[in-house]
Formats: structure tokens, C-alpha cells, sequence
């Protein structure tokens, strides 16, 4: 069975799309191609530190980790060449969808004081990254079970040209950008006399 947000983009975005942008083309039309999520650890931290990490990248996408080793020795980072560093999972087609489905309606809402994310956060080529403070926001962490708050950066990869197009596709999905209020002319003031 298809993914939800997976039959929302061909019933509903696909054609709006189509509209707003006039493609001739249907291969034309923006999609998004794959979503990566990472985390880094800090070389200073225990070892058991990326196994808690890996653990819990696992349980959030569902998908195995591959653990990021450092190219480098930094000796003022205390970091040694092939060193792990971090973790990353790259989610493509259905499980791509369930978890941005899953990120966009259950843990973007559990941010505390969110707003809404900046629209600024493009590359200029179509992809957009964010950064998550805590893993805490996802349901299948279990609070009582986490050693350390651990932030991860979300990718969401596109196949939109440009920043605008990539705006337009992530909107119609679902994804909760805050509106830019416009700028009011600052108030003419009047000389003391």
C-alpha cells in the first residue's frame, strides 16, 4: 500500500503544480527525492555515546544507521582519523513518505514555542535542511530510556530547480513554514520645535 503523502502529491500537488508553474512535461514537476537524516556526536564523548545515537536514529526512521567516520586527525578537537563521528540514514520512496509524514504531523507540532520553520533554510538548488534540537520530539523515543539529548539535521533532496519551485512543492505537502509578515514603512517622525 502506498504512503498517504505519496498519493497526495500525485492527487493534489502534481496538478497545482502543473498550473502554477505551466510544465508541459509531467517529469517536469517537482518531487521529493530523498530525505537524509544525521547526527553528529562529539569526539570528546564516551564510545557508548554513538551506539545511544545509532540506537535512537533506528527507532526514529526505522531504518539500520551507517556510522560517519572522521577523514582527518584534529588534535585540538581531539579527533583521530577514522574516528566515528556520527550517524546518517538516507530514506528514499515509501519509507521516504512515512517519515516525512510522520515528521510534518506528529513531531514539528511537539517543538516547544514553534512557529513555523524559516523559509530561508534552501541551498538555492532545491533542497531544504533543518536542524532538530532534540530526538525527544519524535513519539518513539522513550523519554525514560535516553542518556543525552542528542540534535539531528533533516535534508529533504528535491528535484526543483530553484528555491521558489521547492517552496511551492514542500508547502502543498503539508510542511509548516512561517509566513514572513511584510514590512511596514517606519513612522515619520516630526523635528521638536
Amino acid at each position: 500500500m502506498k504512503a498517504r503523502l505519496y498519493k497526495k502529491y500525485l492527487d493534489e500537488v502534481v496538478p497545482t503544480l502543473k498550473e502554477k508553474h505551466k510544465y508541459t512535461n509531467p517529469h517536469e514537476v517537482p518531487r521529493i527525492q530523498k530525505i537524509v537524516v544525521n547526527m553528529g556526536i562529539s569526539a570528546a564523548l564516551e564510545k557508548s555515546a554513538i551506539d545511544d545515537a545509532a540506537k535512537d536514529l533506528a527507532l526514529i526512521t526505522g531504518r539500520k544507521p551507517a556510522i560517519s567516520k572522521s577523514r582527518h586527525s584534529i588534535a585540538n578537537f581531539k579527533l583521530r582519523e577514522g574516528q566515528p563521528i556520527g550517524c546518517h540514514v538516507t530514506l528514499r520512496r515509501d519509507v521516504m513518505y512515512e517519515f516525512f509524514d510522520r515528521l510534518i504531523a506528529t513531531a514539528l507540532p511537539r517543538i516547544r514555542d514553534f512557529r513555523g520553520l524559516s523559509a530561508r533554510s534552501f541551498d538555492g538548488r532545491g533542497n531544504f535542511s533543518l536542524g532538530v534540537g532534540d530526538q525527544t520530539i519524535f513519539p518513539e523515543i522513550e523519554l525514560d530510556k535516553i542518556k543525552r539529548q542528542q540534535g539531528m539535521d533533516i535534508t529533504i533532496v528535491t528535484t526543483a530547480h530553484s528555491n521558489d519551485e521547492a517552496l511551492d512543492l514542500l508547502k502543498l505537502m503539508g510542511m509548516p513554514f512561517a509566513e514572513s509578515k511584510p514590512k511596514e514603512a517606519p513612522k515619520e517622525t516630526k523635528p521638536a520645535v
